[in-house]
């Protein structure tokens, strides 16, 4: 793509000065009916050092209302950050919904600059592609706009600019040993820069290649490249909201023929000797395995779902009774708030990811998206459609980062379920267990037993499982999440 770009392009002063006038006023009226529309936008500025993103990112929002814009200048990663997965950061830095955050620099950092500094093969940078079009579309079919600009300016020029900086001591600072460094790899970054664009230019976010040698000409572009994917995204919603809202299709609608629950042996019992015998060594276990995963700096995630009243906190409670609890954190997942509901669905989930060894326990999950959501028709068919890949890539994108991830469905059957609800009612202590809405979700059981069946084929991967967990009998359930918990710990560590 790089070779093809004509750097002498330029625009008279006067002309530029004409358009910027024109493009300011219509910037500034799109940036209002996008926050109306309640548009999310973000803005990616990459290019060569000295290529003058300061400047236009500056130029840029100059029409721009302050209070409905942020400037992010993404630097090396934090000790915290690099605790974590990659992306990890950026899913931290989404703007909500009618906002616009600008970058300079950004997730692409991994793939152009620290891609040669931390030697990375090429099946790593593969993947790092991967995981940049897979965060972008995730967004973008949520109704994000992402506008990129790779600013492009030829070896000589960066070279004058550079030696145009040191000569001042105000501005002297700003160019460093790297400067240069990768000023003399200019041809080796060249290649990087232009790969990285052709594996990352799609459809749903493309790229813009500012030629940047003329100030004022780069100026004119970026802001009539941001009027036009403005407009067009304006006219998208405005079409969409027109449009009358399409049909949910119900779960018992579901083509789906594999029943995994129907396999489930719900008569597993345990005695309660037994129990109290398993339970101390388990948890002892599970006791040692966190100070070592702690010290090996592994990351664990543990999801339940399940029935209502199948023991999801119950089985929780065991598992944490000997952790330390600096090293661990339960996350109850309820209905999103109107905050989190002005984000992308998977933006809440990403924020209580755990630090390298440290413990996330999610008490209800993402998988919210194809069930609850799904069933009460809180989103659209396509929404929860498109969530399995999603998740998938999702949970991909952690383990590849070294996260332990295992998710439990806790089964019960339906006159199980009963029998406890009713229970809970006649015992004081537990009475604020069971509402209305536990009883409305019961009457539905046929309509959400077939979207949990597809829901398990479709998210039980190699690398993060779905564990049914037979569960009428309490003492067997809570037994096998701690030993598949303990074994799976062992196994990761020992692989480490």
């Amino acid at each position: 793509m790089l070779e093809n770009m004509d750097l002498s392009k330029n625009v008279k002063k006067k002309d530029a000065k004409e358009k910027l006038e024109r493009l300011d006023a219509e910037v500034a009226a799109l940036q209002r009916k996008a926050r109306e529309l309640k548009i999310p936008v973000m803005v990616v500025f990459e290019g060569w050092g000295a290529s003058g993103k300061g400047r236009l990112i500056n130029r840029m929002i100059q029409p721009l209302d302050p209070r409905g814009f942020k400037v992010y200048s993404i630097q090396r990663a934090s000790e915290e950050e690099e605790r974590r997965p990659y992306m990890w950061r950026f899913w931290n830095r989404l703007p909500s919904r009618g906002r616009m955050y600008i970058f300079d620099r950004s997730w692409y950092t991994r793939v152009l600059r620290e891609r040669e500094d931390r030697h990375m093969t090429r099946e790593q940078v593969a993947c790092a592609y991967n995981e940049i079009n897979s965060f972008e579309r995730m967004l973008t079919v949520d109704g994000m706009l992402i506008i990129k600009f790779f600013l492009h300016i030829s070896k000589a020029e960066q070279k004058r600019r550079f030696e145009k900086l040191e000569n001042s001591p105000k501005t002297k600072w700003r160019v460093t040993k790297d400067d240069w460094k990768h000023h003399k790899q200019y041809e080796d970054y060249f290649a990087i820069n232009d790969e990285m664009l052709v594996n990352t230019d799609t459809e749903y976010a493309p790229w813009h290649v500012v030629e940047a040698e003329d100030d004022g000409y780069a100026s004119v572009r970026i802001l009539d490249c941001v009027a036009k994917a403005l407009r067009g995204r304006i006219r998208e919603e405005t079409e969409k909201r027109e449009r009358r809202a399409e049909p949910y299709l119900r779960a018992k609608e579901s083509s789906g023929s594999s029943s995994p629950l129907e396999k489930v042996d719900l008569s597993k019992t345990v005695k309660k000797e037994k129990y109290k015998e398993k339970l101390k060594e388990y948890q002892k276990k599970l006791a040692l395995l966190q100070s070592e995963l702690y010290r090996e700096k592994i990351p664990v995630v543990l999801g339940f779902e399940g029935w209502d009243a199948a023991g999801k906190g119950g089985a929780i409670k065991r598992l944490t009774e000997c952790m330390d609890p600096r090293g661990y954190e339960v996350v109850p997942t309820s209905s999103p708030n109107d905050y989190e509901k002005a984000h992308h669905y998977l933006w809440r989930f990403w924020t209580k990811m755990p630090a390298g060894g440290h413990i996330a326990i999610f008490d209800r999950t993402w998988y919210g998206r194809v069930m609850v959501e799904r069933i009460e028709g809180f989103c659209s068919q396509a929404e929860w459609q498109r969530a399995y890949r999603e998740i998938n890539e999702m949970e991909e994108q952690l383990t590849q980062a070294g996260v332990i991830v295992l998710k439990f469905w806790l089964q019960i059957d339906k006159a199980e379920q009963e029998r406890r609800f009713l229970a809970r009612q006649e015992n004081p202590e537990k009475s604020w267990k069971i509402t209305e809405e536990d009883w409305r979700n019961r009457a539905k059981w046929d309509q959400y037993e077939p979207a949990v069946n597809e829901m398990i084929v479709k998210t039980s991967t190699a690398r993060a499982p779905w564990i049914i967990v037979e569960g009428n009998c309490k003492y067997y359930a809570r037994l096998k999440v701690l030993k598949t918990v303990v074994e799976a710990l062992d196994k990761g560590l020992n692989k480490k």
